[in-house]
């Protein structure tokens, strides 16, 4: 065989998918994943919103320490 002709087996072209095959694809892959039951979402959402309110508490006492020893220092 020929160089050229070497080239052209060796380099097989991919197969086309259809784009409908893409969808397919996505939801085998979401009915993998594990999804939560309601009590677990409704537990792992108070939390989240629990460390919201204690960070948002600690920078806003942060904020007010530095303000008022600002307004002592510069005044």
């Amino acid at each position: 065989m020929t160089a050229r002709a070497n080239k052209a087996v060796s380099k097989a072209a991919p197969e086309k998918k259809s784009r409908f095959n893409f969808f397919v694809e996505v939801v085998a892959e979401l009915r993998k994943a594990h999804w939560p039951t309601r009590q677990e979402a409704l537990r792992l959402s108070l939390l989240v919103l629990a460390v919201c309110v204690v960070v948002g508490l600690i920078l806003g006492g942060l904020d007010l320490a530095f303000t008022r020893l600002f307004l002592l220092l510069g005044g």
